[in-house]
C-alpha cells in the first residue's frame, strides 16, 4: 500500500491536476514574488541556504586535492540536476505567507509531516539517480577524450581542456549532452516539488503534470529554466557566496510559478 501510495497519492487513483497557459511576464512575475518573499525575512532564508556556498567550496576543494579537477564542472552543474529537492523548506515558507500562516524558518522542517513525503522521496532519489548517471557521463566523456590520467596540476588541467582539440570536442559534446540532462529534468520537476507539497497527488501525476506544463507552455518553461541557470552561474562566481542569495529567491519564485503552471484545486 506503501508503494501504491507513492505512485498514486492520497486518492488512490491517478489524479490528472490542470494546466494553464501563462506568458513570459507570468515568469518575472514569479521571480519577482519570489524575491518579495525573500525580502520578508532574508536572514532566514539566507541561514537555511548557507549550505550551498559551503558545499561548493568544499568540492572544489575535495576534488582538486583528490587530483579530480575534471569533475570540479559537473559537479557544480550537477547542482541544478538535484537543487529542487533542497528547495522543498522554501516552497513551504512561500506556502505558509500566501495562506497568512507564520513564516518562521522553523517551519521549512515541517516538510517531514507532509502525507506525500513517500512521493517527494521517491521523486527525489529519482534526481540522484540522474545526479549519478551524469557524473559518470561526464567523466567518461573525459577519459575517452582526454584519457585516462587526470591532470596533476590547474595549468595542465586548463592546457588540457582549452589547447587541445580534444579539449575542444570535451567543452562542445559536454554542455551539450549537460543541456539534454538538465532540460529532461525541467520537464520532470519544474512544478513536482510544489504540487506534491500542496496537494498529495502521488509522483506520477506530479510528474506527469510537469512535463505537460511544459509542453503547454515550452517558451516561459523554458525561459524559466534559463533564468535558473544564469542566476546559479552567477552565484558561484564569488566564491559560490552568491548562492545563499540567489537559492532561496529561486525557490520562493517557483512556488509562485507553480501556482501560475497549476489552476488550484476545486473543492466542494
Amino acid at each position: 500500500m506503501a508503494a501504491f501510495h507513492v505512485m498514486t497519492g492520497a486518492s488512490e487513483g491517478l489524479t490528472r491536476p490542470v494546466v494553464n497557459r501563462i506568458g513570459v511576464a507570468d515568469v518575472f512575475d514569479a521571480l519577482k514574488r519570489g524575491y518579495d518573499d525573500f525580502m520578508e525575512k532574508p536572514s532566514h532564508y539566507v541561514f537555511l541556504c548557507l549550505m550551498y556556498p559551503i558545499a561548493g567550496v568544499f568540492l572544489t576543494l575535495w576534488t582538486s586535492g583528490a587530483n579530480l579537477l575534471p569533475m570540479v564542472f559537473p559537479l557544480m552543474a550537477g547542482f541544478v540536476l538535484i537543487g529542487p529537492i533542497a528547495a522543498i523548506g522554501l516552497y513551504e515558507i512561500s506556502r505558509r505567507r500566501e495562506a497568512g500562516l507564520d513564516t518562521s524558518w522553523t517551519h521549512a522542517l515541517e516538510v517531514r509531516h507532509s502525507p506525500a513525503l513517500p512521493a517527494i522521496v521517491a521523486v527525489g532519489l529519482m534526481l540522484c539517480a540522474f545526479f549519478v548517471v551524469w557524473l559518470v557521463t561526464a567523466q567518461t566523456l573525459y577519459s575517452n577524450l582526454l584519457g585516462e590520467v587526470f591532470p596533476r596540476t590547474m595549468s595542465d588541467f586548463f592546457h588540457s581542456v582549452f589547447g587541445t582539440s580534444q579539449g575542444l570536442q570535451l567543452i562542445i559534446w559536454g554542455n551539450l549532452i549537460g543541456f539534454v540532462f538538465a532540460l529532461v529534468v525541467l520537464a520532470m520537476t519544474v512544478i513536482t516539488f510544489p504540487l506534491l507539497l500542496d496537494r498529495d497527488v502521488g509522483a506520477v501525476a506530479a510528474v506527469t503534470a510537469s512535463i505537460r506544463a511544459m509542453v503547454i507552455n515550452p517558451v516561459p518553461v523554458l525561459l524559466w529554466g534559463l533564468i535558473v541557470a544564469a542566476l546559479l552561474f552567477i552565484g558561484t562566481i564569488p566564491i559560490f557566496a552568491g548562492l545563499a542569495l540567489v537559492i532561496p529567491i529561486l525557490g520562493h519564485a517557483t512556488w509562485h510559478l507553480y501556482r501560475k503552471l497549476i489552476a488550484r484545486e476545486v473543492t466542494a
